[in-house]
């Protein structure tokens, strides 16, 4: 992992970081083919694609029911109950995201307000290749559920022996999933934003992907809502000497696991803990099942920094914005408060990003490469949408007319003011 050594009183900056954009310029064009293609042709693209990319031929893209329910039931028990009770954690966390329409009346009998529904429909990317996520599918799919959107498609890459994933179709099962296609990549997002015969469009599109589905979301966003244009995830451990480096080890291991290009950083006070940390890293490799697509992470895109006090680790991770954030120090509660931007946020050593991925029940759909500057996690309130209301009553135009009146010859609209103004005498 490569390393920067704050000296005292030194700012950490931009000029440390060397993020990845969300997507290139290579992958913005291609998606842009694809989809301007998909939008076009439709059903006739997406086989040719799926084809293409994934070596498969498909002639329906929905899921059978009785294929899903065969899947299920193939499902191990114990598998099973673990995704019932991430589930259930999950759901009664978003249900306390829920808001309520509405209403005040002024004293003069103006009413306002807003009005809360959900989008009509939604439609879910889960990930395949590397690995299979089922735990992507109940982050997702179940606040849109407790939010009360009624049609919840999902999309998940199909395998070239056309098999699927009894884990992630007992998520669908338990997340309120509507309908399911096996079709990935740029295509399957052009297919959910613009409709084909067999894959009605969506409102939203929301679940990560790689950058070809990050440029495809971008590239209909507009059209129809995302939630985020997902980069490579991230951690941000902060550690001092009170932590086990060998615990600080894994938490990074576990999130460089997941990518090549996942990053990784430790903010530490010393170099010789850092020393430690990555000797216990070297020793967990041995074991890990995933040793290559870890150490090119680590390697590639890992950054340790030597900071001189808890003051300016702070301040580190506040110039990261990390995705993650664990906190391995004493008394991690009494740094929250100066934590700006983070994603999700891990207090203490008992608290592994693992448990915030699975079943503590926020949701693990975070934002990456900084934007938690200006982003949060998703949530219920993705999948709402709130028109205002406004009821006047003669008193209450009578009140404001003046300053309506005023306000619309300032911009020169001459309509809105005599819209008043006629009505004003009216009164």
């Amino acid at each position: 992992m490569r390393r920067v050594i704050l000296k005292p009183g030194e700012t950490f900056s931009n000029k440390h970081l060397k993020r990845k954009s969300a997507f290139n310029a290579k992958a913005l064009a291609a998606a842009t083919n694809i989809v301007e293609d998909v939008r076009e042709r439709g059903d006739e693209a997406l086989r040719e694609y799926t084809e293409k990319f994934d070596g498969v031929k498909i002639e329906n893209f929905r899921v059978s029911q009785e294929a899903i329910d065969e899947a299920i039931a193939r499902c191990p028990e114990e598998l099973a109950r673990a995704l019932e009770h991430a589930a259930a954690q999950i759901r009664e966390y978003h249900e306390r995201q829920l808001e309520q329409s509405w209403f005040e009346t002024r004293p003069n009998g103006a009413i306002v307000g807003a009005q809360v529904r959900p989008v009509d429909s939604v439609g879910i990317y889960v990930p395949g290749g590397r690995a299979l996520y089922p735990s992507t599918l109940l982050m997702n799919a179940i606040p849109a559920s407790v939010a009360g959107v009624s049609r919840i498609a999902v999309v998940n890459p199909p395998t070239k022996d056309g098999s699927l994933d009894p884990a992630v179709l007992k998520a669908a099962q338990l997340s309120g999933v509507t309908e399911i296609y096996s079709v990935g990549g740029a295509q399957a997002i052009a297919a959910l934003a613009y409709g084909t015969d067999q894959i009605p469009a969506v409102d939203k599109i929301t679940g990560p992907g790689n950058a070809f589905v990050a440029a495809a979301k971008k590239l209909v966003s507009g059209d129809v809502g995302i939630d985020m244009i997902a980069g490579p995830s991230e951690v941000c451990v902060v550690a001092d000497e009170t932590a086990d480096p060998k615990l600080v080890a894994i938490d990074l291991m576990a999130q460089a696991e997941h990518d090549p290009l996942a990053t990784c950083y430790l903010v530490t006070f010393s170099e010789e803990y850092a020393d430690r940390v990555e000797a216990a890293v070297a020793e967990h490799l041995k074991s890990s099942t995933r040793a290559d697509i870890t150490s090119a992470s680590l390697d590639n895109e890992g950054l340790i920094t030597i900071a001189n006090d808890i003051d300016q680790a702070i301040q580190a991770v506040n110039v990261i914005a990390p995705e993650h954030l664990e906190l391995h120090i004493a008394n991690p509660a009494a740094q929250l408060g100066k934590i700006r931007h983070a994603g999700a946020i891990f207090l203490g050593e008992w608290t592994p990003e693992a448990v915030g991925d699975y079943v503590a029940g926020p949701n693990h759909t975070l934002p990456t490469g900084g934007t938690a500057r200006f982003s949060s996690p998703l949530s219920v309130e993705q999948f709402i949408k709130k028109s205002s209301i406004i009821a006047y009553s003669p008193q209450a135009l009578g009140e404001d007319a003046e300053s309506i009146i005023a306000i619309a010859k300032r911009e020169g609209l001459w309509a809105h003011a005599h819209s008043v103004e006629m009505r004003r005498d009216l009164l």
